[in-house]
């Protein structure tokens, strides 16, 4: 229930600090007195369920169970407020239709006795007065779930009396217990089949005070105190995933079975090796492999406009390269019902608040989830890290051949010396694995298109990175284009060049989401007595690294 206040009464039980079951109920009784039935029946809820021997079951089983406040057992049983002057739907089910001697053991531990109380208990009550009618209706029920009043049924289960009013609400009996809809959260939590990824979530639970809607009672010694506090149960890594224990929102999911999520696990996580200098690398690894399994498998339903044809995932919005050139590139997935598709061959499951989609393997790739391109612009002068013999300006220009619509143009600082310029750009969030290194140089005609200077530049690239040890490195950059081993590129001067500087090259170690960014690009011009064949001037568009192949066990 992350997000919404484990308060089980909706904020109505404020002011009740409950210590034993007279003076709760007591306090209780003055939010919900209702003194009459609509019949002028003088029983409580209670009462008339007791004198039920049909409900003998579920009767002990309510006065085994114990409301939790503030995620603390109380001593106040759910017969004791049954009994109050609280108002309640109760959907009671028949004795036998349901296992009374166990969920009475349950409820003898607070874990198994918040477990009945979710699951069972709160699952047949709720805070409205409901009567069946013939027409359709929903009621809410105290867990947050929702359920159909329809055809002398409540949530497809038989109803062999209805509308039994007490002095306290509406009673109704079933042929048996109402099923409880797993939300999307709590299937990946309790199924067995999905504890990998269950165990995973459940680490980022935590309890959050909200001072604003608690009750305050004034300050004492400095410290404010509170008679009545209210506690959020959240999940912190469902705000970066989606809120998929939302009985209020519609998401798919897509998940893998443990079998098949551990594979993907093994492969995954050999991206996001760490080197040894980084603090906690093992956690920043499972983190970032969970994530990396999980961002892309998760669809909030509002998002999208055919299922059919294709699904955006929740991050769709967040990545500016989402389309490039009219072409979808991440976080949408075409046609996932078809051969080939995400969802082909899925097993689908309806929660409360969605569908789970069970599959065998987990159904992406690294290229089209988090083994993301990675661009650096000229344009952003931030990413410069160091330059020598040189001054840089940045320009704005607008056209499809320009990445970002920006450029840098880079001249040497002065233009009678023959030395060369160097300077160095940062690269963040590579991963560890091989990639193609690109660098884009526009002609010389984007910055003067009368008379543009039509010699090449001359230069070399060299790749600076950390080992395993997390050791500097560097890698002195082949060009391939001369069919010799010649350190030496140069730009095509005559176009927008995108310049292989190294293909597949390897980076060992990760370096995703770190603020010490180990990985750079050094450019130098290499232009001696050549300045009649070369020039100085250079104009970078982007440095461009592109995924080149997926690391296999």
């Amino acid at each position: 229930m992350t997000n919404n206040i484990k308060y089980l009464f909706a904020g109505c039980l404020v002011g009740c600090a409950i210590c034993a079951a007279t003076t709760a109920c007591s306090d209780w009784d003055d939010h919900y007195d209702v003194t009459k039935s609509a019949d002028g029946s003088g029983a409580t809820l209670w009462q008339q369920m007791q004198q039920q021997d049909e409900l003998r079951d579920f009767c002990e089983v309510l006065q085994a169970t114990k409301v939790f406040r503030m995620h603390k057992k109380t001593t106040v049983s759910y017969a004791d407020l049954l009994n109050s002057g609280q108002s309640f739907t109760v959907v009671a089910p028949k004795n036998g239709t349901f296992n009374r001697d166990s969920l009475i053991r349950l409820t003898q531990t607070n874990q198994g006795d918040s477990v009945v109380e979710k699951s069972f208990v709160l699952n047949h009550l709720s805070r409205s007065t409901t009567s069946l009618k013939s027409v359709e209706q929903n009621m809410l029920l105290l867990n947050s779930k929702h359920v159909t009043l329809k055809d002398n049924a409540i949530q497809g289960v038989r109803v062999s009396r209805a509308n039994c009013h007490a002095m306290n609400g509406v009673l109704h009996i079933t042929d048996g217990p109402l099923p409880y809809g797993y939300n999307l959260y709590e299937a990946l939590c309790d199924l067995p089949e999905m504890s990998a990824i269950g165990a995973f979530l459940r680490q980022y639970e935590e309890d959050y005070f909200d001072g604003d809607n608690s009750v305050s009672s004034g300050i004492v010694e400095g410290v404010p105190v509170y008679v009545d506090s209210v506690v959020i149960e959240r999940n912190r890594m469902l705000e970066r995933i989606g809120y998929i224990n939302s009985e209020d929102s519609t998401y798919w999911v897509v998940a893998p079975t443990t079998e098949g999520w551990n594979r993907a696990w093994e492969n995954t996580s050999k991206y996001f090796v760490y080197d040894q200098k980084v603090l906690k690398r093992d956690s920043i690894q499972q983190f970032w492999t969970n994530r990396a399994l999980l961002d892309d498998a998760i669809f909030n339903m509002t998002d999208q406009r055919s299922v059919n044809d294709s699904l955006v995932s929740v991050p769709y919005n967040g990545w500016r390269r989402t389309w490039v050139k009219g072409k979808p590139v991440f976080h949408v997935f075409l046609h996932p019902f078809l051969e080939g598709g995400i969802l082909n061959g899925a097993q689908a499951m309806r929660c409360s608040n969605g569908i789970l989609y069970k599959v065998s393997e987990w159904p992406f790739q690294p290229e089209e989830t988090f083994f993301k391109e990675i661009w650096v612009e000229g344009e952003q002068t931030w990413n410069i890290t160091e330059d020598a013999n040189c001054i840089y300006n940045q320009r704005s220009q607008a056209a499809d051949s320009i990445s970002g619509n920006g450029y840098l143009q880079v001249l040497p600082s002065d233009p009678k010396k023959a030395n060369g310029w160097k300077m160095t750009f940062r690269i963040a969030n590579t991963l560890a694995g091989d990639y193609d290194i690109c660098l884009v140089v526009l002609p010389k005609s984007v910055y003067n298109q009368v008379s543009p200077d039509l010699r090449p530049t001359k230069f070399k690239a060299i790749i600076n990175y950390v080992d395993l040890e997390g050791k500097a490195q560097s890698f002195t950059c082949i060009n391939s284009r001369s069919g010799k081993n010649d350190t030496n590129f140069e730009n095509d001067p005559l176009r927008a060049d995108t310049i292989v500087l190294a293909e597949g090259f390897h980076f060992p170690t990760c370096n995703y989401d770190q603020t010490d960014i180990k990985v750079s690009l050094r450019l130098e011009t290499t232009i001696n007595r050549e300045l009649t064949k070369y020039n100085r001037e250079m104009f970078i568009d982007c440095v461009y690294l592109r995924p080149r192949r997926i690391i296999e066990n």
